[in-house]
């Protein structure tokens, strides 16, 4: 597994190519910067690592407690935090209801304070509407999570086949299990041999 340093390196030379790649296909500014910033954002902050004890769950500073509750329901690297599509749509809900909650505190907060007549339907419309209007960018921000966040468990997935290789040579690539059942067939007939 590649140390948090080289997750970093991995992220900043990708990044120009990421946003080379997706102007060059949208032709939009806008969107190519929130691919790149997605993107960035995920490799240095939102990334699959925030399961544990990281530099992506120590960069989040003061606010990192509010990650504890997901590494404590999560396995390191398990298919919820390091799979893909999964483990961002994952950390992007459990982040999203965190802000949802912030925000349903300070609406009360303001309404009791202020003289402010602020409705749940308001908010339910408003959201409603900015997803209508602004689909594209929501999709082009969460394509730059994703990749940010494939770019690290696709060097995870890489560093650890590379250390299997060099230690079990090609047979390090197969899955255990196969490895396993060849072993305990091939005694099973040594031992019928040797009972004959």
């Amino acid at each position: 597994m590649p140390s948090g340093r080289t997750h970093d390196r991995i992220t900043l030379y990708a990044l120009p190519f990421i946003a080379g790649v997706t102007f060059w296909q949208t032709r939009s500014s806008n969107v190519t910067l929130l691919v790149a910033g997605g993107f960035m954002f995920s490799g240095l902050m939102f990334g699959p690592d925030l399961d544990i004890y990281s530099r992506q769950f120590q960069r989040w500073g003061f606010l990192r407690w509010i990650w504890l509750p997901y590494q404590k329901s999560l396995r390191h690297r398990s298919f919820l935090s390091h799979g893909p599509i999964i483990g961002t749509t994952l950390r992007v809900i459990y982040l999203g209801c965190l802000l949802a909650i912030l925000a349903i505190v300070m609406l009360m907060i303001a309404q009791k304070l202020g003289n402010i007549t602020f409705t749940w339907q308001d908010l339910g419309g408003i959201l409603g509407r900015s997803l209508a209007v602004y689909g594209t960018e929501y999709l082009a921000l969460f394509l730059g999570l994703e990749l940010g966040a494939m770019s690290h468990s696709l060097s995870d997935w890489g560093g650890s086949a590379y250390k299997r290789v060099q230690k079990q040579g090609v047979r390090g690539l197969l899955p255990s299990g196969k490895i396993k059942r060849r072993k305990v067939m091939k005694s099973g007939v040594h031992r019928a041999r040797s009972k004959r």
